[in-house]
């Protein structure tokens, strides 16, 4: 695996401009005390979707060549990197399908159908969500 480079950072940062929030850092006194230092929290909740996981999900979407992007994405996911996933495949209008546990919690189910996104449950200990989505 290669180690992500300066380079590498910015390029995701101006294809993810246009749709990832910028989320302020916030402090909170008591922390600070509690900590014996001044901790930032970055407020990622905000994002859209609520996780920062729209940033990576919105900069693997925009980085496919547009001739892959086109035939949709498949991804596997319990809750937030589906709902980011979807978010970002409505937001570019392309089709997403998502392996997710029956298990997930109902609304991670309910907010990544919302978007859009084709749901296929899986039971997690009997089956193998990387074959299903080979399959897929």
């Amino acid at each position: 695996m290669d180690v992500p480079t300066i380079e590498d950072v910015r390029a995701a940062a101006k294809r993810i401009e246009a749709i990832a929030v910028r989320t302020p850092l916030v402090r909170n006194d008591a922390l600070d005390a509690a900590l014996g230092a001044k901790v930032f929290v970055k407020a990622e909740n905000l994002q859209r979707g609520g996780a920062f996981k729209m940033r990576g999900a919105t900069n693997a979407i925009a980085a496919l060549d547009p001739d892959v992007r086109k035939r949709g994405v498949i991804a596997f996911s319990s809750g937030n990197h589906a709902i980011a996933v979807s978010t970002a495949a409505k937001l570019f209008g392309i089709e997403a399908t998502i392996v997710m546990p029956s298990d997930a919690p109902r609304i991670k189910l309910e907010t990544t159908r919302g978007n859009g996104a084709t749901v296929v449950t899986y039971d997690r200990v009997n089956e193998s969500r990387e074959e299903i989505g080979a399959r897929l």
